[in-house]
């Protein structure tokens, strides 16, 4: 079994916080990611796939399509993009890196394993260069 890793980028805002709490209550939860004003953040993600390498090329998945279903699926979805408005994966979930990391990952386990052999192994997120968030599925 071979592992292997494409990184993508991308930018987004987000805001934390529960509409059926006061802006007190928000602040004081949520800190600074409360703010009614939105921000950003320069977002790395890591998809790892695992697999049978092929005979027929040496590949285990040709990484431009795994480049293409990333972009496809997430990337057009979320760059320059509100989380908390624009995403429809993300409707009506709070817009945390934890919930970002698992929804990506429900977004590309089904186009990733069209591909005969290959499975979705993890998602990794990360928001800062100090904080991630790892997905490996249920």
């Amino acid at each position: 079994m071979i592992y292997i890793t494409r990184k993508e980028h991308f930018n987004a805002a987000h805001r934390m916080y529960r509409e059926e709490w006061s802006e007190e209550k928000n602040k004081a939860v949520f800190g600074k990611c409360a703010n009614p004003n939105w921000h950003g953040h320069n977002y790395d993600l890591f998809v790892t796939i695992k697999g049978e390498i092929k005979f027929a090329t040496g590949y285990l998945m040709d990484l431009k399509d795994l480049k293409v279903i990333i972009n496809d699926y997430v990337i057009e979805k979320l760059d320059h993009s509100n989380i908390n408005k624009d995403v429809d994966f993300m409707a009506g979930k709070m817009a945390s890196t934890e919930l970002l990391c698992i929804e990506i990952f429900k977004q590309l386990k089904k186009p990733i394993e069209e591909n005969e052999g290959v499975f979705l192994h993890a998602v990794k997120l990360y928001e800062t260069e100090n904080n991630f968030a790892e997905y490996f599925g249920e």
